[in-house]
């Protein structure tokens, strides 16, 4: 007998209808029907719980399930989810006997699977059957012995049984396969948690020959240091020094070495330690090591222990990090300030002459970044300081020769050593450099710094020269052509400058075109060549119809000429409005209109404020239904859209946004009426 309870349904709230006017476009029952599918609104009620009464119910109650479980299995074998829930299921129903079945068969499917060995011995031991535990611990540590999981379960459930002897023998079977290091230290723990400090010791020698390194057998002279055996915990470092010997040495070995003797009292074997190993381990490798002896001597050391120290680290640090890695070039920088400060100029040539020497080994520039700054630095060393010309001319002469310009080059080199040579007053030495950069290698960096050279000594006939191979160089750069129109302004040539302008726009292909049409077009209104400037404008727009250069046009009409000019200012906002209504952007076309609005606002006559508001869009809100890569639907995006009146597409929702604002401005007016009745009677009676 099955009893039916209702569940919670949350049915939501319908909104009131209060316009029952017919729609103007009606749709179909289907069409409600086929949307209503379509999202998914009908609303399901709860499947009944039931009350099982009698043996026969639940016979076939069970009969039910298992078909349903079996049915799964058949259909995808190796899902093992599946035959978990089917085993749980059967141990909830107390069918131990089943669920063992269950498992089995699951394991002949896949039998590397860990969780579905977890369930099965966690069955085992939900339901007190010790035996059979061990028996799946058994076989899942011998057909999965790198699962660690297994043997720490198996270890702790033999400890929790009391079979103290039963677990360490698991344990032993564990160490056999060398696990992790986290493997033997359960094994210690376990036997320290029985004082069993003679075994402990025992797997720690044989833990400190599997896992050999300094941390392990740090922990192994702690552990005899802990238990009070001094004797041994001295002679398990002084084991690690000589295991690791001088080729593998260590500083965190020596520090707790060092530490170990100082606990003891023993200041004498403790400097020895310290010294032994300042000596042996490379100075960058030692910081610590350094740092602890340091801090040793001012606790129990003299003066001149002390300073000894300090004078050590100062002399030996920058040194010993050049020679462990002659390509770290910011320590060569730290041990070339130190050099710079301290030495003659014999060392100091010498330290850069060694510095200098480590070239990258490829060729690529992003290795080189840092390195030429030793050059850098040589050459006004060598300017600066030693007040040597002759030596710095060399030093920059050897570093451009030593560059792969084939490859690539660094225009910093080749402009830094013009400007030491106009320094000089060596003219032409400075411009032959240029020249030979440009050369073997042009860049627009030596190209803008050759120009700026020869417009200082107000050579321009050279800039134009350079301008010229420059845009043969690089004809996209409108940079370079605006710089190039702008010298020939100054100069008082315009028709020059046109030409240029007329070049550079007709280039097939510009980084920058919109700042090289507004220079040109802004050239050309500095002339009071208006015409020109209309004509630009117009050979503008038949490349785009961007609102803002239909907005510059009509400001360039305002602002030009006293008669008639608002005449053509509106025409161009006419003809704009005209050819952007087949924009797909509605935004650019709205800032066309509010530009409009503004001008009319300003200069404009009641009739043309009116005819600009009549044109201005109405601003709704939409959704919009949002696809990710795959085609999958990731939701729905609210975005605000434009209706114009102009277009007659819009009409209907213009009609039936019009309609809404007027329902909702009588329902305003019912809502005061309704809650300040008198003063209407008031109102009426005035």
């Amino acid at each position: 007998m099955a009893s039916m309870e209702p569940g919670k349904q949350h049915i939501p709230k319908v909104a009131k209808v209060k316009n029952k006017a017919p729609a103007e476009v009606q749709i179909t029952a289907e069409q409600l029907l086929r949307e209503a599918k379509e999202r998914e609104l009908e609303l399901l009620p709860p499947p009944p719980q039931q009350m099982i009464t009698d043996v026969e119910e639940l016979n076939d109650y069970k009969l039910r399930k298992r078909k349903a479980f079996e049915d799964n299995i058949r259909k995808n074998r190796t899902v093992i989810s599946n035959w978990i829930k089917y085993a749980q299921w059967e141990e909830s129903l107390k069918e131990i006997q089943r669920a063992r079945s269950i498992y089995e068969r699951a394991l002949d499917v896949d039998y590397r699977s860990v969780t579905l060995w977890l369930k099965y011995a966690e069955m085992e031991m939900k339901n007190r059957q010790v035996n059979h535990a061990r028996n799946i611990w058994d076989r899942a540590i011998t057909t999965l012995p790198r699962v660690d999981q297994f043997w720490y379960k198996y270890t702790y459930m033999e400890e929790m049984l009391g079979n103290i002897a039963g677990s360490r023998q698991v344990f032993e079977r564990w160490m056999e396969w060398q696990p992790e290091e986290q493997a033997w230290h359960s094994y210690i723990n376990f036997e320290l948690r029985y004082k069993e400090v003679d075994r402990a010791r025992s797997i720690y020698e044989r833990f400190v020959l599997v896992h050999p390194s300094v941390k392990n057998w740090i922990k192994y002279a702690r552990f005899e240091e802990k238990h009070s055996y001094l004797a041994h915990a001295r002679k398990v470092y002084e084991r690690a020094v000589e295991f690791f010997g001088e080729e593998h040495m260590d500083e965190h070995l020596y520090v707790a070495f060092a530490k170990f003797e100082e606990n003891q009292k023993e200041f004498e074997r403790v400097r020895v330690i310290y010294k032994y190993a300042l000596d042996r381990i490379p100075k960058q490798d030692a910081q610590d090591l350094l740092k602890n002896y340091t801090i040793f001597e001012k606790k129990f050391g003299d003066r001149r222990g002390i300073e000894d120290i300090i004078v050590s680290k100062r002399r030996f640090q920058y040194e010993e990090e050049v020679k462990a890695n002659p390509h770290n070039y910011d320590a060569w920088f730290d041990y070339l300030r130190l050099v710079e400060s301290d030495m003659d100029a014999e060392t100091v040539r010498e330290a850069y002459e060694r510095a200098i020497a480590n070239v990258p080994p490829i060729q690529e520039k992003r290795h080189w970044r840092r390195y030429i700054y030793l050059w850098i630095n040589y050459a006004l060393y060598e300017e600066l300081e030693a007040k040597d010309a002759e030596r710095t001319r060399q030093v920059y002469q050897a570093c451009l020769e030593l560059l792969p310009h084939e490859k690539f080059t660094l225009a910093k080199m080749w402009l830094l050593y013009a400007q030491f040579e106009i320094r000089q007053k060596n003219l032409l030495l400075a411009r032959r450099a240029l020249g030979t950069s440009i050369g073997k290698c042009p860049k627009n960096k030596l190209f803008k710094g050759y120009i700026e050279l020869e417009l200082q000594l107000r050579e321009f006939e050279r800039c134009r020269k350079l301008y010229e191979k420059f845009l043969a160089f690089a004809p996209e750069n409108c940079t370079s052509w605006i710089k190039f129109a702008e010298l020939e302004t100054i100069l008082g040539d315009t028709d020059r400058a046109r030409a240029i302008y007329e070049l550079a726009i007709g280039q097939p292909r510009l980084d920058m075109p919109e700042v090289l049409w507004k220079s040109y077009i802004d050239f050309e209104m500095e002339q009071e060549e208006y015409e020109r400037t209309r004509r630009l404008y117009r050979r503008l727009l038949q490349r785009t119809q961007h609102s803002k250069v239909w907005i510059s046009l009509a400001q360039f009409e305002l602002s030009v000429g006293q008669e008639e000019r608002l005449q053509r200012c509106r025409r161009i906002y006419e003809e704009a409005n005209e050819a952007m209504r087949s924009c797909k952007d509605k935004e650019e076309r709205v800032v066309l209109l509010e530009s409009w609005r503004s001008f009319e606002e300003e200069h404009g006559t009641p009739a043309t404020k009116e005819r600009i508001d009549k044109l201005m869009p109405e601003r709704i809100k939409k959704r919009r239904k949002l696809q990710a890569d795959n085609g999958s639907d990731t939701g729905w995006e609210e975005y605000y859209d434009y209706i114009f009146p102009e277009d007659a597409a819009n009409q209907p929702n213009l009609k039936l946004l019009a309609m809404a604002k007027l329902w909702k401005k009588q329902q305003q007016e019912s809502e005061v009426a309704t809650m300040d009745p008198d003063k209407d009677v008031d109102e009426t009676q005035t």
